[in-house]
């Protein structure tokens, strides 16, 4: 309703959504004066509206057979003069809103009826304004022509303060009022956006749920169809040695079981690093991510430009977001270089791992979808890009505060 729209305690429009941006500046005070000026005849318009379509369509909208036809036509005005109120908001006090939100026909019919009386009573206000000042030049007058005495000048100055304190509070209190419904009018309301947020960690916490439960499967599998038939080879070997009388082939069976057990001890490892590596507690993310390159079977180069310290969290999720990357990139891409780049801009941390591979990866696989959980959890986006042919980004932005 007033410049004090845009410092009331509702706060900018803009905020009404996560994400969306706030006008770069104030608008100057001469704008939002008109912007006052042109609600209040806005509000005169929508009440002359009321008026005649209540009279017309009274009527039919107190009979139910052509109540639905009587009602869109009221909806019709309705909304036209909402967007009215919508491009006022806009032009006047930089106020900006969620593109395809669409408010409901309770929710334009509320907030024109309160438009309308916060309009109306904000134009008596004014010109409550305009009485004061023209009383307050009549009391100037009078000190200038000696026709007043300093006790009557004195309460005459006090009644006026006491009433333009008034004034100016109810056009504040009116502006916030203002501010407040058509925020939630042309945006989700304090509850949609509670309600929104609610889903949302809902979701998130199912799919890290299921996220860990596909990994405890999937290491599962690895002990049991890798590591577990790697040991009863090696036992298989050993007893093989222990029975055998040659000694010569007993000593071969022995390298032989030698090997396997390095080689059981590498998928041992493989294993524990997937589960969590113990280098992000002793070293750090840049030193995690180092030991990914040096077990990527892929040439693997790696751009790190986050120097100061990073929440544990969002470190395990970065490093997570590498690795199944790369591991995916290995088994599925046929790539031939990888490059991956985290950086730290403000209080997010951005990582981008892109490959040169036949591209056609799966969002919904249980890798990538595990990985949008864990990301999802800490408020962060993950995004997969991969046409077929390549090359595969897969991007996510990881919130730090």
């Amino acid at each position: 309703m007033t410049g004090a729209a845009s410092h009331g305690p509702a706060g900018a429009l803009g905020t009404a959504v996560p994400g969306d941006d706030r006008s770069a500046a104030s608008p100057p005070r001469l704008r939002r004066g008109l912007g006052v000026l042109l609600g209040c005849a806005t509000a005169l318009l929508g009440a002359l509206y009321f008026l005649l379509v209540g009279v017309l369509l009274g009527p039919f909208l107190l009979w139910p057979r052509p109540r639905p036809d009587a009602l869109r036509v009221l909806m019709t005005g309705a909304r036209r003069l909402t967007a009215l109120e919508r491009i006022r908001r806009s032009v006047f006090f930089g106020d900006r809103f969620p593109e395809h939100y669409k408010a409901s026909d309770q929710k334009i019919l509320r907030y024109l009826a309160v438009r309308c009386y916060t309009g109306l009573l904000c134009a008596v206000v004014i010109g409550l304004l305009g009485f004061g000042a023209l009383l307050a030049g009549l009391l100037i007058s009078g000190v200038a022509r000696g026709s007043l005495d300093w006790d009557e000048l004195l309460t005459q100055a006090v009644l006026g303060s006491v009433l333009l304190f008034l004034d100016v509070q109810g056009l504040y209190s009116l502006a916030a009022l203002d501010t407040r419904t058509a925020r939630e009018c042309f945006g989700p309301s304090e509850r949609e956006l509670l309600q929104q947020r609610i889903d949302e960690l809902a979701a998130s916490r199912a799919a890290v749920v299921q996220a860990v439960d596909a990994e405890r499967r999937r290491i599962e599998r690895d002990l049991h169809d890798g590591v577990q038939q790697r040991l009863v080879a090696l036992a298989m070997l050993l007893g093989r040695a222990r029975r055998s009388r040659d000694p010569e082939r007993a000593d071969a069976l022995l390298l032989q079981a030698h090997e396997e057990s390095r080689g059981v001890l590498n998928e041992l490892r493989e294993v524990a690093w997937r589960v969590y590596p113990s280098a992000l507690d002793s070293l750090g993310l840049k030193e995690a991510l180092g030991g990914v390159a040096e077990r990527s079977s892929i040439p693997l180069r790696i751009r790190f430009e986050a120097g100061a310290p990073l929440p544990q969290p969002v470190e395990t999720a970065a490093y997570f977001v590498v690795s199944e990357a790369v591991t995916n990139a290995a088994k599925h891409s046929a790539a031939t270089s990888i490059e991956v780049r985290v950086a730290l801009t403000g209080e997010r941390l951005a990582v981008r791992v892109e490959d040169n591979g036949r591209g056609g990866a799966d969002p919904a696989g249980s890798g990538l979808a595990g990985l949008r959980g864990r990301v999802a959890a800490l408020d962060g986006v993950l995004h997969i890009d991969s046409p077929l042919g390549g090359p595969t980004t897969i991007s996510a932005e990881l919130p730090c505060a």
